[in-house]
C-alpha cells in the first residue's frame, strides 16, 4: 500500500507532467494499435463557440486530458450530487482521491483539469460543476492564463462571468474565492501579477453576496513574493506540507458555512471561573454607543486617508440578549465559536463588547482561530491587543507556539491595572496599562476569526 504522502505527491507529480507535454498518452502515440478513448468532450478547433475571453489550450495532451478528466466527471456525476466542488486547475486536481480525507464527514467531488485556464474552467462550468447542484464551490485560477500570456483583467473577467453564471443558476449558494498561490518569475508567474489578479478578484468580490475570499497567497508566499520551494517544490504545485496549509485554511470557512464542526463544545470551565459567551447566542454582549472621543478620531483618519475603511458609528448601547446574531450579520455564534466574520467590503471595523464591565483583578482566557491576513483584536478594558493571523499580519510574527489556522490560547492577567498577556505561552505584552474598569471587547476589521472559551476569573 502507498503511504498517503507518497499518493498525494504521486498526484501532484503526474498533474505536472501532464502540464509539461502530455506523458498520460505518450504510451497512446508510440503504439498506433492501441484505440484511443472515445472523444466525448472535444475541445473546439476555434473559439467561435466559446464563451470568455483568453487562452483556450489545445494541445494534444491536454484534449487527451480534458476529454478523459470531463469521461469520468461524468461517470461520476450521479454519486457526486449536493456536494462541495472543488473547481480549478492543476493544483486542484493534485488534490484528487485524497481530498476527502482532507475534510472527512464532507461530501466532495473534484473537478480540477491541470492546465485548465479561466476560458476553460468557464466553458466547462455548467457540465462540470453546475449540474451537480453543488452545496458550496471552492474555485483557483489563474495562473495558467499567466503562463499563456493573458493580462490580469483578461483573467478577472472570465471569473467575474464564471460568478454570474453560478448566481443565475443558484443565487444562494456559497462560494469560496482562493486567491492565485504564488509561483515564480522562472514560470511565466511573476508576483507582481498575481498580486493584480488577487487585487481584481478582491474587488470582484465585493460586488456579489455569498463569496468568502481565502488569502491563499499571504498563506503561502516567501519574503520576495514567490513560492517556498518547501511547500511548492516545482514552484507551481504544492507538496504534502502545501495541501496541509490549503486545508487548513479552509477549514474555519467550512465550519462558518456550516458544513464541519457541528458537533456541541465540550468544553469545562476550569474552578474559580466563568464564562462570558454561552457558545449557542450573543447573550450578554452588545454594541455601545461610539464615544465623542472615537468620532473625531474616525472624523482625523477619514480625512487623512479617504480609503480608510470604515468604522459604523453607534448611537446608544445595544444588547444582543438571546440573538445568535448582530443584525448586521458581523458576530454570529454557532456551535460554541464566536465568529467575526468577514466584511463584504474586505475591510470594515465593528466592536462587539461585554455588556458588564470588570473592575477588580481578573484572569481572562479564550481561544481563537484567524484566517491568513485576518485582523482583529481583543479590548481590555480599553486598550486593544492585537489579535490576528500573527504570521501573516503580525505584529508578534516570531512566536514558537502560535499554530496558523488552528486554535490557539490567550491569556490575559491583570493586576493593579496592568495586563501580562501571552499566547500558547508566548509573551505578546507584559505590561499593558489599563484604566481601572471596563468592559471585554472583540474587534472585526478584515478577514474572519473565531473565538471561543471565553471565560474570566476575578481575585478575590
Amino acid at each position: 500500500m502507498i503511504p498517503q504522502y507518497s499518493r498525494r505527491y504521486l498526484a501532484c507529480l503526474f498533474a505536472f507532467l501532464f502540464h509539461l507535454g502530455g506523458m498520460a498518452y505518450a504510451q497512446d502515440v508510440a503504439n498506433p494499435d492501441v484505440q484511443k478513448p472515445e472523444v466525448r468532450f472535444p475541445i473546439p478547433d476555434t473559439d467561435d463557440s466559446l464563451i470568455g475571453d483568453g487562452p483556450m489550450r489545445r494541445a494534444d495532451w491536454f484534449r487527451d486530458l480534458w476529454n478523459a478528466r470531463r469521461t469520468e466527471f461524468a461517470n461520476r456525476a450521479r454519486d457526486e450530487q449536493k456536494s462541495v466542488v472543488f473547481f480549478g486547475d492543476s493544483i486542484t486536481q493534485g488534490w484528487d482521491g485524497m481530498l476527502a480525507t482532507s475534510f472527512p464527514g464532507m461530501k466532495v467531488s473534484n473537478r480540477g483539469i491541470s492546465g485548465d485556464t479561466t476560458r476553460g474552467m468557464l466553458n466547462r462550468l455548467k457540465d462540470d460543476v453546475l449540474n451537480l447542484e453543488p452545496t458550496a464551490v471552492v474555485l483557483l485560477m489563474g495562473t495558467n492564463d499567466l503562463e499563456e500570456g493573458a493580462k490580469p483583467e483578461v483573467i478577472a473577467k472570465n471569473v467575474e462571468a464564471m460568478i454570474t453564471m453560478i448566481r443565475e443558476s443558484d443565487n444562494d449558494l456559497p462560494l469560496v474565492i482562493c486567491l492565485v498561490m504564488p509561483s515564480s518569475e522562472s514560470m511565466r508567474r511573476p508576483s507582481e501579477k498575481i498580486k493584480k489578479i488577487n487585487q481584481l478578484y478582491g474587488e470582484i468580490a465585493t460586488r456579489y453576496d455569498g463569496i468568502s475570499v481565502l488569502d491563499t497567497w499571504s498563506l503561502f508566499a516567501g519574503e520576495n513574493g514567490d513560492a517556498k520551494a518547501a511547500e511548492f517544490p516545482d514552484l507551481l504545485h504544492p507538496n504534502e506540507l502545501g495541501y496541509q496549509k490549503w486545508a487548513a485554511a479552509l477549514q474555519p470557512v467550512f465550519a462558518t458555512l456550516g458544513f464541519v464542526e457541528l458537533e456541541a463544545d465540550t468544553f469545562q470551565l476550569e474552578p474559580g471561573f466563568e464564562s462570558l459567551f454561552n457558545g449557542q447566542d450573543l447573550t450578554g454582549w452588545g454594541y455601545r454607543r461610539t464615544s465623542e472621543a472615537m468620532v473625531k478620531m474616525i472624523e482625523n483618519w477619514k480625512r487623512k486617508d479617504p480609503s480608510a475603511p470604515e468604522l459604523p458609528l453607534v448611537t446608544e448601547d445595544v444588547s444582543f440578549d438571546g440573538l445568535k446574531a448582530s443584525p448586521d450579520g458581523r458576530y454570529v455564534a454557532m456551535n460554541g465559536r464566536l465568529v467575526v466574520t468577514a466584511p463584504k467590503e474586505g475591510r470594515r471595523i465593528q466592536q462587539l463588547w461585554t455588556t458588564r464591565e470588570l473592575g477588580s483583578d481578573f484572569e481572562l482566557r479564550l481561544e481563537f482561530r484567524a484566517l491568513p491576513m485576518a485582523d482583529s483584536g481583543v479590548f481590555i478594558r480599553e486598550p486593544q491587543l492585537q489579535c490576528r493571523d500573527y504570521v501573516t499580519a503580525g505584529p508578534y510574527k516570531n512566536l514558537l507556539r502560535y499554530l496558523p489556522q488552528q486554535w490557539n490560547e490567550l491569556v490575559v492577567v491583570v493586576k493593579d491595572n496592568v495586563a501580562h498577556c501571552t499566547c500558547n505561552g508566548d509573551i505578546l505584552e507584559e505590561g499593558m496599562k489599563l484604566p481601572a474598569t471596563g468592559p471585554i471587547g472583540l474587534e472585526g476589521d478584515r478577514g474572519q476569526i473565531e473565538y471561543r472559551r471565553i471565560r474570566v476569573k476575578l481575585s478575590p
